[in-house]
């Protein structure tokens, strides 16, 4: 299916506590280009396709322990294909922000399937071969947490539970540096577990095999994570105010690169390009004009020459000004960039 952009999600709160998102489906415009998610799929059995669903959600402010005494009336968000193929895990991956500790919690209901009747949440994300999972099992009677490592699966952990299809109910998962706490109904689903596996990640839905499944009144509560990175980027834009974009990159473990920190922190977890990719992995230096400027895609090395990270500047012109003189901007800049950088590991703590 085509990527989706979420208009109506919102930017609540923030205080000493942290910050709020909600997820407003019924404003999910249709986009092939600039997301806030994306499907993905773990396995066998071709694309999930996933839509919305006006009128098929629960009020947003029923009973927490007994979500599905509700009136409808808003938007759902859906998962209709129905691939019987074991392993097929279809995901939709919110793309906007990166969260570290944070509580995650959706309405869901289980509509139908053969094979399974599955829904849940992906966490901690990192690509679609490693992340956990917290998923409810109408067939199987169940609710389960696992973590998937290079796209291998561990052995789920969790106690039976009697949840029937077609009946709107209420899963939270919430991560404190290594302790994840899962809630059904509002109620403690199971003791609090411990894992270090992954430290922060996107978060997403998630359904197995041919189950067709809902969700609805989304939102994720959180801890905003200010990277080593974007402290350093804010010290350089305080000390070049001149400077007109910039934006920190990093490589996963997928060998694709993202936005790590930038001077608009709106951009961060957005895809990099081969430019950045190749200033990492081959120290390459990119250069380009665009209306009265210049940009530049360098690589970030660490005190022993090593690149760690790719940096795109972007830099006013000036009159008769030679790539050689913008050159030199651009080294000076870095230079005071790279006296603090110290390992590709600090960048993101």
């Amino acid at each position: 299916m085509r990527n989706l952009v979420l208009a109506g999600w919102l930017a609540l709160a923030w205080s000493v506590a942290g910050a709020e998102l909600q997820f407003s489906f019924g404003d999910l415009i249709t986009s092939g280009s600039s997301t806030n998610f994306h499907a993905e799929l773990l396995g066998d059995g071709g694309p999930a396709a996933w839509k919305i669903l006006p009128g098929e959600a629960p009020s947003a402010f029923g009973s927490l322990s007994n979500p599905s005494q509700t009136a409808g009336g808003g938007s759902a968000l859906a998962q209709t294909s129905q691939n019987p193929a074991d392993e097929r895990f279809p995901m939709f991956i919110y793309d906007g922000e990166l969260f570290r500790n944070f509580r995650f919690t959706t309405q869901f209901k289980m509509v139908g399937g053969v094979a399974e009747q599955m829904a849940g949440v992906v966490f901690r994300f990192q690509d679609c071969s490693n992340f956990y999972v917290a998923r409810v099992s109408a067939l199987g009677k169940n609710i389960r947490f696992y973590k998937v490592i290079n796209g291998v699966r561990t052995d789920p952990i969790g106690p039976p539970c009697d949840l029937s299809a077609g009946t709107w109910h209420e899963l939270s998962v919430q991560c404190d540096g290594t302790q994840i706490t899962i809630f059904l109904d509002g109620h403690t689903a199971m003791p609090t577990l411990g894992d270090s596996s992954f430290a922060q990640g996107k978060i997403g839905f998630w359904t197995k095999s041919d189950a067709v499944s809902y969700f609805a009144n989304a939102r994720v509560e959180y801890t905003p994570i200010v990277p080593v990175a974007q402290t350093l980027l804010d010290r350089v834009l305080r000390q070049e105010p001149r400077i007109l974009g910039l934006r920190i990159y990093t490589l996963g473990t997928n060998e694709t690169t993202s936005i790590l920190a930038s001077k608009d922190p709106s951009e961060r977890g957005q895809p990099g390009t081969a430019a950045e990719l190749a200033a990492i992995r081959e120290g390459t230096v990119s250069f380009g004009r665009e209306h009265g400027t210049v940009i530049f895609t360098m690589p970030l090395r660490d005190r022993n020459g090593d690149a760690i990270a790719a940096v795109r500047l972007k830099l006013k012109s000036f009159l008769g000004e030679t790539q050689n003189n913008a050159v030199a901007r651009a080294t000076m800049i870095m230079k005071v960039m790279q006296e603090t950088a110290t390992s590709a590991e600090d960048l993101v703590k």
